[in-house]
């Protein structure tokens, strides 16, 4: 097996000929076919599945027994309902927490995540919508959340879903890309990298870096103005009708800006990581070149506030969008503007009762363009939701600031999991209403739509797994000290290993011992008395 959980002989030309037989011949998934094979051959001991450390599958199987009777099932792909209980068992990273909501929606988010596994004659895909959109790209595919899938898909046991899906986003289309690739906006090459802290595939990396550079060069020709700033219209950037924009309106957007400048970094770190220097000297010159833009031309100094400049006139939009957050996702600005975060917090701008909104509340044109029209002048949405927290989480970790605290991130991360219901149930949409937690799209285009992340979040931001490159394992809590007595995540494959946090107060709810452990293959690796952040070695 490799480093990242998967068999060591899904190669192209092999792969493409045993997945084509298992979805045509068979129409089972390869890992179960796989498992099958693998007990014939007397391997009977085999799993893709590691061994949790200290919660079992069976303390959370009613949560899909729940999740499998509460709606009906009209559309199945790679692994139904009847099939989901296994493939979780298989693929999923284990989380016990006393508040039940988040828990129930951690566990909701992957039942819903493997909805989108589709499988093909190329391999596996990842879906955003479960029904069949018109400007989609072949088997469906759209890449406006593709950076939320890498992110949240990154923790999946099983790699291979997210390889054979990046292997057609990139290489589908007769070896090259797919004709809509850039369609939408996008932080894929971030994520790419991202996905690569976890799970160490340097492979990965090299094999596909002459891509993602094609990938960043056509970005460049398609949509950089000569003053060096990326432009968008709102509805390509996956927020079409906002107070700032237009369907048709070429403007620098932080959220666009943001992405380039995460993607250019994460091309440097790449370079970085395989001995090229000139790749890593050239991007990390466009990487600077984009924050010194950034914070020169979509600083407002009046709002204190990353704003749209519109093309037309060359002057600032002057109204404060959730998108003036993004350049945070990738630890952009400098600490001086740190200030914008003053304005998250507060209900005259972004703080709703549901949730973030994504324009300022104040704005004279807040919810003016109608209901139920994928408006993103003020409704909550999931997709926008999932940026602010990632970036608000490494506002905490790597910034020195005042102005956001543990209790904001934990009382936002609970709003995003209390407004994942509908009639009482766990259901993920498109957006809300930010003030009755009503969804604005019908189930038929918006249900398990697959378009933000959660589970991240919880691993990254609230439990405090930071990934790295090195064998440093960092732990950082976002949860509040007097917020919860205990917790625990588990079964997390992380470098190869599997990675067990216990929060326990008290050493009675674990009895691994009081305070804040990490477990490494199941031997403490870092402990602490106290909630806060540790480090300990792989």
């Amino acid at each position: 097996m490799k480093k990242d959980g998967y068999m060591n002989f899904y190669e192209p030309g092999f792969t493409a000929t045993i997945k084509q037989c298992c979805v045509a011949l068979f129409n089972v998934r390869f890992t179960t076919l796989l498992l099958l094979l693998l007990s014939f051959f007397g391997f009977s001991n085999f799993s893709l599945a590691q061994k949790s450390f200290q919660l079992n599958y069976s303390q959370f199987d009613h949560y899909i027994d729940y999740f499998n009777k509460m709606e009906d099932e009209p559309m199945v792909q790679a692994i139904s309902n009847a099939d989901v209980r296994n493939w979780m068992q298989e693929n999923i990273p284990l989380f016990e927490a006393p508040d039940k909501t988040i828990e129930e929606i951690f566990y909701f988010r992957w039942w819903t995540l493997r909805k989108h596994i589709k499988a093909t004659p190329q391999g596996y895909v990842i879906t955003e919508f479960l029904v069949n959109r018109s400007y989609a790209d072949k088997y469906n595919l759209i890449s406006s959340a593709l950076g939320h899938h890498i992110y949240e898909a990154r923790w999946l046991h099983n790699q291979q879903y997210l390889n054979d899906d990046l292997n057609i986003w990139y290489r589908g289309n007769n070896g090259k890309p797919l004709n809509k690739l850039r369609f939408y906006s996008s932080w894929n090459i971030d994520a790419i990298y991202n996905r690569y802290l976890v799970n160490q595939n340097i492979s990965f990396l090299k094999d596909y870096l002459p891509d993602l550079i094609k990938d960043y060069q056509a970005w460049e020709h398609e949509k950089r103005f000569p003053n060096g700033l990326f432009w968008q219209f709102d509805v390509r950037d996956a927020m079409e009708e906002t107070i700032s924009g237009g369907r048709k309106e070429k403007n620098p957007r932080p959220s666009i800006n943001g992405y380039m400048y995460g993607n250019a970094k994460a091309l440097a770190k790449i370079g970085g990581l395989i001995g090229d220097d000139g790749i890593k000297d050239l991007y990390n010159k466009k990487a600077d070149t984009l924050k010194t833009l950034v914070q020169q031309k979509l600083w407002n100094s009046n709002s204190n506030f990353f704003e749209v400049r519109k093309d037309a006139g060359d002057t600032l939009a002057n109204v404060m969008e959730e998108i003036g957050f993004i350049p945070w996702y990738f630890n952009l600005p400098d600490s001086k503007f740190n200030v914008a975060w003053k304005k998250l917090m507060n209900p005259e701008h972004f703080n709703a009762p549901v949730g973030i909104t994504t324009a300022d509340r104040s704005h004279p044109q807040f919810r003016s363009h109608g209901c139920c029209k994928c408006e993103w002048d003020g409704a909550v949405w999931p997709f926008a939701s999932a940026q602010t927290l990632t970036a608000m989480a490494n506002l905490l970790n790597n910034y020195q600031q005042t102005y956001i605290s543990k209790e904001d991130y934990f009382d936002q991360l609970k709003k995003y999991a209390v407004s994942q219901h509908k009639n009482g149930k766990p259901y993920i949409g498109e957006y809300i209403d930010e003030k009755t937690g009503e969804w604005l799209t019908d189930d038929k285009r918006g249900r398990d739509y697959n378009h933000s992340t959660f589970n991240d979040l919880v691993i990254t931001g609230l439990v405090g797994l930071r990934p790295r490159a090195d064998n440093i394992i960092e732990i950082n809590p976002l949860l509040p000290a007097k917020k919860w007595n205990w917790f625990c995540l588990d079964n997390v494959m992380y470098h190869g290993k599997v990675i067990t946090i216990i929060w326990d107060k008290t050493g009675k709810k674990y009895n691994k011992g009081k305070g804040l452990t990490v477990w490494v293959d199941g031997k403490l690796s870092a402990k602490s008395k106290k909630l806060k952040g540790i480090f300990g070695s792989l």
